[in-house]
């Protein structure tokens, strides 16, 4: 495959459609980055190549024109010198001259063309490979993150975090029943700040009982 052939298939191709036949997104983008990136160094030096023929064409038709001027000169000397024979021959090398220029225009204007051509494929070119070097940078974030979560999926259905997770409520009923145990070992045990606790209560009950029991004599001693 040619080289404007090969470029203009890359700069016509549609990435989507590409990236949506490939098995392989990530591997078919980076195939594609790399083809534009070389395609896209052998068009310039191509480009280089074109540039210079102009340069040489156009330092042709400097060189034919001038020499066209020339014999003009030449004949119109050989005129004033009535040799019109030697007016003749400066005439047709005149002729010569500019057919040279003439032929040499007509390939400037084609060289014009193939630049213009060139530079605008170029810009294309350019314009996708950017595309496709930002396509690769999704492609490659949303493959981490899929494996990622593909990798949370798997072990989540694999059971191992349920039977960690019921494990985990075996050993704390196992917990529960070793504090009931202790407490039930306190049952019945009284400390000596329970002691005095309970002798408090039992004063400030005996002190309220007293009061009613004087509250209610008083009452009795009007009523009578």
């Amino acid at each position: 495959m040619g080289i404007f052939s090969r470029f203009a298939d890359i700069v016509n191709a549609n990435i989507n459609s590409l990236l949506d036949k490939a098995e392989d997104p990530e591997k078919m983008v980076r195939l594609i980055i790399q083809e534009m990136e070389d395609t896209l160094v052998e068009v310039r030096s191509s480009s280089a190549r074109t540039l210079a023929d102009k340069k040489d064409i156009v330092r042709k038709i400097d060189r034919f024109q001038a020499e066209a001027d020339d014999w003009q000169s030449k004949a119109e000397l050989a005129l004033s010198k009535d040799r019109e024979d030697l007016a003749r021959q400066a005439l047709s090398e005149k002729q010569k001259s500019e057919e040279n220029v003439e032929q040499l225009a007509h390939d400037l204007l084609s060289l014009d063309e193939q630049i213009t051509r060139l530079k605008d494929e170029i810009g294309q070119l350019q314009n996708k490979l950017e595309d496709a070097k930002n396509r690769q940078k999704s492609i490659l974030m949303r493959g981490k993150t899929a494996s990622s979560r593909l990798d949370v999926k798997s072990k989540l259905a694999s059971g191992k975090i349920n039977d960690a997770l019921t494990r985990f409520e075996q050993y704390e009923r196992k917990i529960d029943n070793l504090e009931a145990e202790v407490e039930s070992y306190d049952l019945g045990n009284k400390s000596l700040a329970d002691e005095f606790a309970e002798l408090e209560t039992s004063s400030k009950v005996d002190s309220e009982l007293e009061a009613l029991k004087a509250k209610l004599n008083a009452g009795k001693a009007k009523n009578n």
